[in-house]
Order: structure tokens, then sequence, then C-alpha cells
């Protein structure tokens, strides 16, 4: 007896779509195509509905321990099944910051006993511990390193190039890497700040430059060094034009759908600082730039930088206005948006949000929809509309800057390793969730 049956699914297999019955037991796909006469405890009738590889979102912040008026695992996993997300990679920059095993283990435990979905944590590299990060990362469950190069949310910095050195030597992991210069940041604050601001500032404070310097001495480190990075939320066509030229295996690029969907000044007009986030939404040139590296395959991943703040603290005077924006339940519906406009296909969804992260990242058991892989399933129904709403959203913030658009299609269900995490857009009974594992050597 199967735990469970999908018929009549349309599963993109490799690289093809493919009408067929299929079953699951134990967590992994054991039948496919469906052996006649397989019964199952639960069959779900997928008929007209498109069924791809469970997506993983691999750049969130849950902001547990420490920031829970913010957000906590268990709300910001409701809001990834919502939104299709069968695992996400969390962020140290909590408060304390995930910067030993201890605090590594507490996130694992804590998302053991609430997460809605599958879940890996980042290693925060810091002057402390950048020598001996080989040391932790080892741990099950754990992702990689991540260092700011640049100070955002929180006090994980790394400015100093000899512990940025000793970081990426340490690690054994991929080096995710927020890309922004601190030492050009200050310079360009001292400039600017002299005379009052806006959030339209915020982009030219945190200007192209000061993103290409920082990429620009993460990529030449890694080459040097022959370490594997990871450089996050991409933001220019200046960015997007050095990546392409000097990108190899080593190098991998993530862009996110805020990035990929909103431009400036518009952005600031309408939304203010629910717009702001680092590195910043830039002018329509730079959407453009990022749109090509995602076509021509510079760029790898897809993210959700999810990152909520209280609308309380979004609404103060920039700059007092924190950066982030919630983003984890919003980010396959955009994707959606951006099928329809002819941007990118399924295949390229699957590969920017499934393939390219488990072949990166060197996640076990993710195998595709193939027998032994995990039954990991994100299914979508491209005939019918879905308005995002504030009163949808999960995240304990409460809001998205994406209130009231329209997407044609909506994610019906997530399955995560044969559990249905989210039918018909309702949350089902938590699953038992599991950390991902990643090959380590």
């Amino acid at each position: 007896m199967l735990d469970l049956i999908l018929k009549n699914a349309n599963c993109l297999i490799e690289d093809k779509f493919e009408t067929l019955d299929l079953g699951i037991k134990d967590g992994k796909i054991t039948e496919l195509p469906l052996s006649p006469g397989a019964q199952a405890t639960k069959t779900f009738d997928l008929k007209g509905l498109t069924v791809l590889p469970g997506l993983i979102d691999t750049q969130v912040h849950f902001r547990e321990p420490g920031l829970t008026h913010k957000e906590d695992i268990a709300h910001g996993s409701r809001g990834a099944v919502k939104g299709g997300i069968v695992s996400f990679f969390e962020m140290p920059n909590t408060n304390p910051s995930t910067t030993t095993r201890e605090s590594l283990e507490e996130k694992l435990n804590i998302a053991k006993k609430t997460s809605y979905s599958d879940y890996a944590f980042y290693l925060g590299a810091s002057a402390e511990n950048a020598q001996h990060l080989h040391t932790i990362e080892d741990l099950d469950g754990c992702c990689g390193v991540k260092i700011f190069m640049g100070s955002s949310t929180g006090n994980l910095l790394v400015e100093s190039e000899q512990v940025l050195e000793q970081a990426f030597t340490s690690a054994k992991k991929r080096i995710a890497l927020h890309c922004e210069d601190e030492e050009r940041l200050k310079k360009r604050k001292q400039e600017l700040f002299q005379e009052p601001v806006t959030v339209h500032t915020h982009p030219l404070w945190r200007d192209e430059q000061t993103a290409l310097i920082a990429t620009k001495k993460a990529v030449n480190l890694a080459l040097k060094l022959k370490k594997q990075i990871h450089t996050l939320h991409i933001t220019t066509a200046e960015e997007m034009s050095f990546l392409k030229e000097n990108k190899n295996s080593l190098i991998s690029v993530e862009c996110t759908p805020q990035h990929l969907t909103l431009s400036a000044p518009e952005c600031y007009d309408r939304l203010k600082s629910l717009a702001q986030m680092n590195p910043p939404i830039r002018e329509k040139r730079h959407l453009e730039a990022l749109w090509t590296g995602v076509q021509n395959k510079t760029v790898d991943i897809i993210g959700s930088d999810h990152a909520p703040h209280t609308l309380e603290e979004k609404n103060q005077d920039y700059p007092k206005s924190p950066s982030g924006m919630p983003g984890v339940q919003t980010t396959v519906l955009l994707m959606l948006e951006h099928i329809k406009k002819g941007r990118l296909s399924f295949q390229d969804l699957a590969r920017l949000m499934y393939h390219n992260p488990v072949r990166l990242f060197k996640i076990q058991n993710k195998l595709g929809i193939k027998v032994g892989s995990d039954a990991d399933f994100t299914i979508i129904d491209n005939n019918k509309s879905f308005q995002i709403e504030n009163s949808w959203m999960e995240t304990k913030s409460g809001w998205t800057p994406f209130d009231g658009m329209k997407i044609p299609g909506s994610i019906t269900h997530t399955i995560v390793r044969g559990q249905p995490a989210m039918i018909d857009g309702e949350l089902q009974e938590r699953i038992e969730s599991k950390n991902l594992s990643f090959e380590y050597n």
C-alpha cells in the first residue's frame, strides 16, 4: 500500500512535461509510472495542473531567535509552503548571530519543532570564527557560510580583507556573500547625508560602484583561492556584465523577484520605504540587465531574500526605516507573472529554484521527479488567477509590497517528502519537518 498517489500529474521530468500517475511511499517517489492496480492511503487527481519538483528558497531571514516580533520560523515556513516553497535556507543575522555550533544547533532544534517545511541554516562568518568555520559548517543541516561584506541588518560585518581571506580559506561549503563595499558605503553616506534625505536617496547611497567593488573583490578572491561562492541579490547591470565575463564553476549568482519586478523611482514613489532593501531596487536599465542575466544563464538561482520588519518600523522616516521586505510567500507567484509575460519558462523556474540549488549546494536526495528522489512537489494551476493581499500573508509583519497584484496562475499544492503541507491554498496540519542534508568533504 502506497502512502500517496498523484493521478494525471503533468510532471516536469528533466526538461519535458509528461502526464502520468506516480506513487509515493515513506517520503520517496517509488513508482513512476504507477503499477497497474496500485492503491494508496490518499490519492490526488491533478488533472490540468502543472507539477514541478518542490521549489527551494535559498535566502530567507526568519529572525529567530531574538527578533521574533518581526518573524519566526513557524510563521516564515507557513508562508513558504503557502507560496509553494518546500525547503528554505535561513540566514545567520539573528540575535545572537549564528556564528557558533551551539547557535546553529539551537536553530535546527527550533525548526524541528515548529517548521512547516524542510530547512537548512547558514553559518555566519565573523572575525571571531573566520579561521575555524570548517569545524562548525560540517553540522548536518548547515547549507554553507554567509559573509556580509557591507553592513546591513544585524552586526555580522566582515570588512577586513585579512578576515575575509581567512574565512574563504577556512570554509569548505559554498560561501554566500552580501556584496556591498563597506568603505564606499561610509564615504557615500558622508557625502549624501549632509542634506535632508528621503528613501529615494537609498539607491544613491548604496550605488552601483558600492556593489561592483565588493562583487569584483569576492570573485577575484574566490578564483585566487579556488573557493566556491554564491553572490547574493545581484542588482546592477555593471555586476551582471562582470559576472558574465568572469564566471566559472566556482561562481554562482542569485537575483531576487523584487529586483526582477520593481524599478526606481516608481517603486519609491508608490511604496515609499516598503520598497527599501539592501542592495536597493534600482532604475529600469538594471532590471532589464538582470533579466538578460537570467535568460543567458549568468543567473543560477532566484531567492526571495525574505526579510520582514513590522509596518511600524518600516513607516519611520528614512533613514530610520530598516531595509527588507517579506518575499518567501510571493516569489513563485511573481515568477508565474513573468512566465505569462514570456520572460522565462517553467523549465527555467525549476532550474533556478530546484535543480541549480541542489547541484550548487550539493543537497542530498533531491533527484527531480524520479524514482528514489524525495517526493517534493510544487503544483500550479495555470488557469486560475490569484490576487496577492496582505490578509493572505502568513508573515508576522502582516504585509507585502505586492498587495493587490493579480497573478495569472495559482499554487494549489505544496508536498514535502510525500506530506501535503498545503492544499488548495489551505495550510494542513504541520508536517514532520526535517533538515536538508549536504555533501561535505
